[in-house]
């Protein structure tokens, strides 16, 4: 895109911005005092005393983070702008994954005192799988040991993109306040006795520094674009314009990071921000002609794509919901085309369903506002749509499209779920349906085997906050256990035997005779059952009766009442009585017959075997690789990818249950792994009897 063709903000005049950063880095504080200064709030809320109005789920109050994205919109120089303050923690980031996918711009905040930290790598990963245009601040300047241009180099060495300073800051730790822009080659400070910052000549200690990174600036913002580089060269400047121009092509293109200072604590530099936010990122309409809005025509599967704009067909994107069990769900749209108006109707393209729109929001935390009309770009907040939940497209039925919902990852910790009282049991799977609703990086399941309620997520902190919820928003009250591991039997030799049941009282009595042979099948062979009964030994209406005897003895092996698996039986002989035999005695026999049969094929335990990816820096390799080893792990290979490498290996599940708290300490946070089952394989003898142990002294307790 040519400098001369870069649209005026004001054609373009919606801004969808999301915060991104580690934890701790100021997101909300810094969220807090851009409200503030756009004269959206009467003064910042404060994180760490419980009063801000961004973080106020009752345990992001409590544990003083953000656990759940928030909303912000609000009006800057007769532009409309959105800000979604996120999760910067990693058993929370899959959320901010899901903001930035429908985000227009990015915000990356860097630590003045510790530069970069691993979430805000992770995070940075998301913002170019989505190519979302960013800027940075440099938050935390008044801190001791701040330090804006090691906090730069940090951060391209990090990302491995070039951060262009468009400010530098006046005065350092305790003494900072304000910064030089380098655009208008002006000094915005605060005053002695505080308040907000005022406009004023550059301080002559600054002068010489501010006009080499001038240059720099101008330099970057020329190369944008040929014409403006025609006209640097030749006149060795260029007005303030064409340098907001050029950076504004270089930045939606990802030539470099416009990089701002400030404190988001004591307000300095929102206002500096907001601006910026508006010169240097995109709006709908540009960060279309970048990654276009393309879709699926839901009949016939075509490409469809969709133009930014208020005349075109209506669609949106569903990306966060919110539970509640007295008003229902709160549904929070990305709207990419056409305009959404209360009291009229849109189609869910994702589930063929007609959802009635009653109002519109505009949100600032939890503060809904009512809107009249809101179009491409903007997020809004809309209550009580019955069928709709995230992930989910809604359009113009007459012009349907459909949009790719977030893939999410599999579970890296998986916890039991064990209700602490009665009244909850039947409560438990109705509660937990609503929190899943709120997040989809959760997951939930009934373990058949085991016969345990599963709640898996992306951290031990991640499903605490999930019960948290559960307990205060539906009342239900479940503690976390470790869960049991699916274990199963096998044989490894051969048996043949008889099983006979005879029962007589008065009148009829009840007879049932047959043999069985068992033998192993290979791994993951299953079950199979033969019949080779001839001469009628055993007439044909009494063989499906042995079958289910034996398929219900297999439910419950002979060493720790585990599923017996990979077997064949055949039933080759036999015998009955003209009166007294009968399907429950044929049955019976069966079961008896297979479980004196088990009992004599020197049977096994199996234990259930991941397949296992670990994503490690470098430096972390080695150590890795050993606590693998010493979880009886093997080790398949090593992929060298960038920033670090890939270890692939197979490793007991048993091993893996509490994995995530291991690596963490091991990677300094930077380590992620997925993991799927694989296969099953036998348990080395003297790990086996420990379990077999452990597996009857919990069926005695349970019968007692």
């Amino acid at each position: 895109m040519a400098a001369g063709d870069s649209k005026e903000p004001d054609k373009d005049p919606n801004r969808l911005v999301t915060l991104i950063a580690h934890g701790g880095a100021g997101k909300t504080t810094l969220a807090e005092s851009i409200l503030h200064a756009a004269g959206a709030t009467d003064r910042p809320g404060q994180v760490d005393a419980g009063t801000s109005i961004l973080d106020h789920e009752p345990e992001e109050i409590t544990r003083k983070i953000t656990i759940s994205a928030a909303l912000a919109g609000f009006a800057w120089n007769g532009h409309h702008i959105d800000i979604i303050d996120t999760p910067g923690y990693g058993n929370f980031i899959e959320e901010t994954k899901g903001c930035l996918r429908i985000s227009d711009g990015a915000v990356v905040l860097v630590s003045a005192i510790s530069g970069v930290k691993t979430e805000t790598e992770r995070l940075w990963k998301f913002t170019c799988e989505y190519e979302v245009p960013r800027i940075a601040f440099v938050n935390k300047m008044d801190r001791d040991r701040a330090n804006f241009f090691r906090a730069i180099g940090d951060m391209e060495k990090a990302f491995v993109r070039e951060g262009l300073a468009v400010q530098i800051p006046v005065g350092a730790e305790a003494g900072f306040k304000g910064h030089v822009d380098l655009v208008t080659m002006k000094a915005w400070t605060v005053p002695a006795n505080g308040g907000r910052e005022t406009e004023g000549e550059i301080p002559p200690e600054l002068a010489g520094e501010a006009a080499a990174y001038r240059k720099k600036l101008v330099e970057k913002a020329a190369e944008t674009d040929d014409a403006l580089l025609e006209k640097y060269l030749d006149a060795g400047d260029l007005t303030e314009d064409e340098i907001r121009a050029g950076l504004r092509n270089g930045t939606i293109h990802g030539d470099f990071v416009p990089v701002l200072c400030g404190s988001a604590l004591k307000g300095i530099g929102a206002r500096a921000l907001l601006d910026a936010l508006i010169s240097y990122l995109p709006g709908p309409e540009e960060k279309a002609g970048i990654t276009p809005i393309i879709g699926t025509d839901p009949k016939g599967g075509k490409a469809v794509t969709r133009r930014p704009a208020k005349d075109e067909s209506f669609s949106g994107l569903v990306f966060k919901t919110v539970a509640d069990p007295f008003t229902g769900r709160l549904s929070f749209v990305r709207i990419y085309s056409g305009r959404l108006k209360p009291d009229g109707a849109v189609y869910n393209v994702t589930r063929s369903a007609r959802e009635r729109v009653g109002t519109v929001f505009s949100l600032v935390g939890k503060k809904q506002t009512p809107l009249t009309e809101a179009g491409p770009g903007q997020v809004v907040a809309i209550p009580k749509l019955k069928e709709t939940l995230t992930g989910d497209t809604l359009a113009d039925e007459q012009h349907p499209i459909l949009f790719a919902p977030a893939k999410h990852p599999e579970p890296v910790i998986s916890f039991a779920l064990a209700p602490r009282g009665k009244a909850d049991d039947d409560k438990v799977s109705a509660g937990i349906a609503r929190i899943l609703e709120e997040d989809p990086a959760l997951r939930y399941h009934w373990d058949e085997e085991t016969r345990e309620m599963i709640l898996g997520g992306m951290g031990q902190v991640h499903l605490e906050v999930a019960l948290e919820r559960l307990k205060r928003k539906f009342g239900v009250d479940v503690e976390m256990k470790t869960p049991k591991v699916p274990y199963h039997e096998t044989i490894r030799g051969k048996a043949r035997v008889q099983g006979r049941y005879k029962k007589q009282t008065g009148g009829h009595g009840q007879y049932g005779d047959c043999w069985l042979s068992v033998e192993p099948l290979p791994r993951g062979g299953g079950f199979e059952f033969v019949d080779k009964v001839v001469g009628g030994a055993i007439p044909r209406q009494y063989i499906p009766a042995v079958e289910k005897g034996v398929v219900e003895a297999l439910k419950e092996g002979v060493l720790a009442d585990c599923p017996i698996v990979d077997v064949r039986v055949t039933v080759d002989d036999g015998s009955y009585h003209t009166v007294d035999s009968s399907e429950m005695a044929f049955k019976i026999a069966g079961s008896m017959a297979v479980k004196k049969a088990l009992a004599e094929s020197k049977p096994v335990l199996l234990e259930p075997v991941m397949s296992v990816e670990v994503d490690v820096p470098d430096e972390a390799l080695g150590a890795v690789i050993g606590d693998l080893n010493g979880r009886r792990g093997k080790v398949q290979g090593v992929d060298p990818q960038a920033g670090g490498q890939k270890i692939r290996a197979v490793v007991p599940m048993a091993e893996m249950l509490t994995y995530a708290q291991s690596l963490n300490p091991l990677t300094a946070g930077r380590g992620v792994y997925t993991m799927e089952f694989s296969h099953y394989e036998e348990i080395p003898s003297h790990l086996a009897g420990k379990i077999i142990s452990a597996r009857k002294g919990e069926a005695e307790t349970a019968r007692k």
